[in-house]
């Protein structure tokens, strides 16, 4: 399944406020600063490594309760949720939050800024109740020491806009991006790349609305700001580029989506290099078009490097991997390479329970490709209880009445009727129905 690129406007991988202890070029920093480095061009093994150094330094250094110590404990932390490596990551993020509310007392910025890259782990991992309370409190925070109209107060609105968003929940989700874009756009300047973000998320949420005229607006102002702001390379641009051109793919208006793929690409591959995991998302989306479009001979490739980029640089286990397994099952789906198919979409399944556990929100979505894979095979023996819990997962992750649930509900309503069960699959239906209605 191919998401659209949006900037995570957490803060991470920064430097504490505090004086540090060492001048400027201590061992600490450059450590500190080459981890950021390694991190910004998609080396996660690698900044792992130099985190933990970093981290080793200042602990040497400050003592193990200093808050340089918890800016260490917090890269290490996003090094290892970028190499999906959660269950390292969490006690990390504990830690530095511990220190900070120690240090420096409950309700600093800098406690908030923890909080909220903890809510951003449990956000991944599809621990929506745990990142809400999070974010909710690094808000408040936020919000009470900065004053309601500061930069921070708008990152914090939209993260927790994004965690409504991906539930489906989109009228709590609007007036958050919204107020994000209005202080941005009174703090910064209306042509600062941070207003292209909250325009960028804004314009997400209108097209999985199907609002998509004010969505491309808003996708093309966002794009203006970076290329004028950053200039026309750079990887911002790119993601913009991307942006625009799922919009323009989830419509099926394939012709203008392709040439701003590319362009997205080419300017990834430039600036980041050949094997970096965004250029690895940019293949994927590319090839995803080329499949839609029946093309099928352009896409394989596509989705055999983006696969192999992901392994190398992300390892075999992480859940970007399944993306680019899942997408190549699909091409082979479509295919009639039922034996192949099935092999991918089993070995997506079992990276994505491992990694994110057996009722994440990504698990039920590929329970439910490999459920279609079982139909498609009249295996409906097979298919339906995949479907089945799908769809308990969705439910029990989003509440009853999320955009997924109407698709699961609908394969199951199709499933029923190839097997006579013409009025329990119209029950199916009615359901799936009630939840498209459903003004969002």
């Amino acid at each position: 399944m191919k998401r659209p690129v949006t900037a995570f406007a957490a803060l991470l991988l920064t430097v504490c406020t505090g004086v540090p202890a060492y001048a400027q070029g201590n061992e600490w920093e450059t450590l500190n600063d080459e981890a950021t480095s390694l991190y910004g061009e998609g080396h996660y093994d690698r900044a792992a490594a130099v985190a933990r150094k970093a981290l080793q330094a200042a602990e040497q250094t400050f003592g193990p309760n200093h808050p340089d110590v918890a800016t260490s404990l917090n890269n290490l932390a996003e090094a290892y949720t970028a190499q999906g490596r959660y269950t390292q990551a969490e006690p990390l993020h504990q830690r530095a939050l511990a220190i900070k509310e120690k240090a420096l007392g409950p309700d600093h910025p800098d406690v908030a800024t923890s909080l909220n890259n903890l809510a951003g782990l449990y956000k991944t991992q599809g621990q929506y109740a745990k990142a809400e309370l999070l974010y909710q409190r690094a808000l408040a925070i936020w919000e009470k020491a900065l004053g309601p109209d500061h930069s921070r107060v708008a990152a914090g609105m939209n993260n927790l806009a994004e965690l409504y968003r991906i539930q489906g929940q989109y009228a709590q989700a609007e007036p958050l991006h919204q107020r994000s874009l209005a202080i941005r756009e009174k703090a910064l300047g209306p042509d600062h790349p941070a207003v292209a973000t909250s325009l960028n998320n804004l314009a997400e949420l209108y097209s999985l609305q199907g609002r998509y005229a004010r969505a491309e607006s808003l996708y093309r102002r966002s794009l203006a700001i970076r290329e004028k702001a950053l200039g026309p390379s750079h990887p911002g641009v790119a993601d913009s580029l991307n942006n625009l051109a799922l919009l323009y793919d989830d419509q099926g208006q394939y012709a203008r989506a392709e040439p701003l793929y590319q362009r997205a690409l080419a300017i990834r591959e430039k600036t980041l290099g050949p094997d970096h995991p965004d250029v690895a998302a940019s293949l994927n989306n590319l090839a995803e078009l080329y499949r839609l479009q029946g093309r099928h001979a352009q896409a394989e490739p596509l989705y055999r490097r983006s696969l192999a980029i992901r392994e190398k640089v992300l390892g075999p286990g992480h859940p970007l991997v399944a993306q680019s397994l899942n997408g190549l099952a699909e091409l082979y789906r479509a295919q009639r390479r039922y034996a192949q198919a099935e092999l991918l979409y089993q070995r997506a399944l079992a990276i994505l329970e491992k990694a994110l556990g057996p009722d994440h929100p990504a698990v039920a979505a590929s329970l439910n490709n490999l459920a279609a894979l079982y139909e498609a095979q009249d295996r409906y023996a097979q298919a339906e209880p995949l479907y089945r819990r799908a769809l308990a997962i969705w439910e029990k992750a989003f509440g009853p009445s999320h955009p997924n649930l109407a698709t699961n509900l609908e394969n199951m309503a199709l499933l029923y009727r190839k097997t006579g069960r013409g009025k329990e699959a119209e029950e199916f239906e009615k359901r799936a129905a009630a939840i498209r209605a459903i003004k969002r």
